[in-house]
């Protein structure tokens, strides 16, 4: 039997373009580099042989070198082998990183463990046979690991378990277009046939490029992305681990799922009602942060409406998220909708009567705008609302 630590899509030097506060980029870039002592130290509680990174260890193959150096740096000081292909962020091709003479160069300074796999040939460790799969181009419209089917079985030792090392989908599924946040279409490329390689009497897929934990059958995984890098695609999709893994040749691999994430990327959508709404909505903001500061981010999907008060509200309430998160993503709308006692109490002020009037305006303009013109109504809404704050004085 060999024991050993499946992880992929470290992707180091992710450059999170969507977050623009720049302190909160820089955090969550250091998260992709504190996450591999997370994973050294996984390696070494579970005493594996070694660490199989299956893909895209790097965001591009153009990774600045002080980037390089730094993850380098956290291999090395892992006790065991880590074993690496290129995936298609990072590809193999001529001129991209792993070729420079500078990566070469720090790579024997910091991390002589690791082993960068660049030929699709059969690799015979002590403990089992590796059969690396790696991405010698961004997209292959060929089967990538269609080179075992090939082999002579006889010619691999009978008695090791054969490892494959693959990065990207599968017959059957094709995963997500990350960049487009859209399924992959059929026949999408750097596509894996398991059909053959099953054939080919292999003990393990090491897969990598899908970003959540997946098993495609009980001997081809996905482990996912070791720290969370989006927000979640369901509640099947696993994400922020490594997978440990038991095999031996002839028999059923043992898989157990390891925690290494710390941030938290959360979804959640919320229709207001009404103000009432409101305390529900607080409730609900701190069950998912559980007082967590700059440890989670986002995604939220709004809809309905609140009086002018409620707005002031809420609006203080999403400026709270802004700085507790690190990021929000704040999708649709809640609307200001003024209330008879609100447009009450800004029409009817005899000792401020420019308040009144522009009020008054307003409201003649939203009653107007209502039936025929929903952009304008909704400006006339917003203007209320912060009429409404400038009088309250808040």
């Amino acid at each position: 039997m060999v024991r050993f630590l499946h992880t992929a899509d470290w992707q180091i030097g992710k450059p999170y373009a969507n977050v623009g506060d720049e302190q909160k980029r820089s955090r969550l870039l250091q998260e992709r580099f504190a996450v591999v002592q997370r994973i050294a130290a996984v390696a070494e509680r579970q005493a594996v042989c070694f660490v199989l990174v299956a893909g895209d260890l790097f965001d591009s193959t153009t990774v600045p070198i002080a980037a390089v150096m730094e993850v380098l740096e956290a291999i090395g000081a892992m006790t065991v082998p880590v074993l690496v292909i290129p995936g298609n962020h990072d590809h193999g091709g001529a001129g991209s990183l792993w070729h420079h003479e500078e990566f070469r160069r720090q790579q024997a300074r910091f991390a002589p463990n690791l082993q960068v796999l660049l030929e699709r040939v059969p690799l015979e460790l002590e403990q089992a046979v590796l059969l690396p799969c790696p991405l010698l181009r961004r997209a292959d419209n060929s089967d990538p690991a269609a080179w075992i089917a090939a082999l002579d079985p006889a010619s691999l030792p009978a008695a090791k378990p054969r490892l494959v090392l693959a990065h990207g989908g599968t017959q059957g599924f094709s995963g997500r277009d990350y960049d487009l946040d859209d399924e992959a279409p059929p026949g999408a490329n750097n596509c894996i046939e398991l059909a053959q390689l099953g054939e080919a009497g292999v003990d393990y897929v090491a897969l990598g490029d899908w970003h959540g934990r997946k098993e495609i059958t009980p001997w081809a995984w996905y482990p996912g992305t070791p720290e969370p890098d989006r927000f979640g695609q369901g509640d099947s999709t696993a994400r922020g681990q490594v997978l440990v893994v038991e095999v031996e040749r002839g028999k059923a691999p043992r898989v157990e799922s390891v925690a290494t994430g710390r941030l938290r990327w959360h979804r959640l959508s919320f229709h207001f009602g009404d103000d009432a709404d409101l305390d529900r909505f607080e409730r609900l903001l701190h069950d998912q942060l559980e007082g967590r500061v700059a440890r989670d981010l986002l995604r939220l999907e709004v809809s309905g409406s609140l009086s002018l008060a409620g707005h002031e509200r809420y609006d203080r309430l999403i400026e709270e998220l802004r700085h507790q998160l690190l990021h929000l993503r704040l999708k649709g709308q809640c609307d200001p909708v003024p209330q008879a006692a609100e447009l009450e109490a800004l029409t009817q002020r005899p000792g401020d009567p420019l308040i009144a009037g522009v009020a008054a305006q307003l409201q003649r303009r939203l009653d107007d705008a209502t039936a025929s013109d929903p952009a304008e109504a909704a400006l006339c809404r917003a203007a209320l609302c912060q009429l409404y704050q400038l009088v309250s004085g808040r």
